[in-house]
């Protein structure tokens, strides 16, 4: 085919790097939206929603995986399904068990007491909602900026880029600071950008970004990212000074928070530099 004819010109532009994450971020939270607003006007039951938003997941891993095979030209090997399962259960178990953690610590601590409330059929929409907002913010933030980011200007660089843009879209919350969005840059953006590092697929962010969100709000009744906090299967009250307990943003906003998956962000990270994972600035290649 002629490099002139408009079809390749066309494809050029779409590939012109900032196009690119606008058709990305459009088409993904076009989507995402759809999905959400959808189980709410509909008003499904637990296992109607779930279906729903698994139906909404695999379309927005579709969509991702259209652009990047024929605007990119290129396979979404970090869609690959080969091992994705077990490094999807595992991200999960990290989430749920590093939630958990925290929550023992404060507990300890005497900064907060737990009740059960027997809601167990808050479970289910809860789930529905963490893997689809899970699934969502990892296309986004690690497939499409961490990536793209990395492609131009190496890994360091996009590990900065990516936790920025994540910690710093949580300010739209009410009543977020600069304080609270900060933590959750330096926590989640460095742990969830090292988890993709790591495996370079996206199973294992997604894993642990939705199982984080579940077992915060569904589980433990806590404020998620600043948004109200919901009632879960087991009521947790908090008592303190915000920087131990996270405040009305959430554990993330926790001092507890911010060492604990920094330090398993760090271990991970580590464990990509030794694989040979940290990947320099295109110039440098290209050199």
């Amino acid at each position: 085919m002629p490099s002139s004819t408009p079809l390749h010109m066309l494809l050029r532009v779409l590939h012109f790097v900032p196009v690119r994450l606008g058709l990305l971020y459009v088409l993904l939270s076009y989507l995402y939206l759809s999905g959400f607003f959808f189980r709410g006007q509909m008003a499904l039951g637990p296992l109607p929603a779930l279906a729903a938003s698994l139906l909404t997941c695999a379309t927005m891993l579709g969509a991702y995986a259209a652009i990047v095979y024929f605007i990119e030209r290129r396979t979404p090997t970090e869609l690959s399904p080969r091992g994705g399962g077990r490094q999807f259960f595992f991200g999960a178990l990290l989430g749920f068990s590093l939630y958990a953690t925290c929550v023992l610590i404060l507990v300890a601590l005497g900064y907060c007491t737990i009740a059960a409330t027997g809601k167990w059929e808050v479970l289910v929409p809860g789930i529905a909602l963490a893997i689809g907002t899970g699934v969502f913010e990892e296309l986004w933030f690690r497939g499409a900026i961490f990536r793209i980011t990395e492609e131009w200007l190496g890994s360091w660089i996009a590990i900065v880029v990516s936790s920025l843009v994540f910690g710093f879209t949580h300010l739209s919350t009410e009543g977020a600071t600069v304080m609270d969005v900060t933590f959750i840059s330096i926590e989640a953006g460095l742990l969830l950008a090292a988890a993709y590092m790591l495996t370079r697929r996206l199973w294992l962010s997604i894993g642990f970004h939705a199982a984080w969100n579940f077992t915060q709000g569904s589980v433990f009744s806590g404020a998620v990212s600043g948004n109200q906090a919901p009632t879960g299967l087991i009521q947790t009250t908090m008592h303190g000074p915000e920087l131990i307990t996270g405040g009305s943003f959430g554990m993330e906003a926790s001092v507890v928070a911010l060492v604990l998956l920094t330090t398993t962000a760090v271990v991970m990270l580590v464990m990509a530099i030794r694989r040979g994972e940290i990947r320099p600035p295109r110039w440098k290649r290209q050199a």
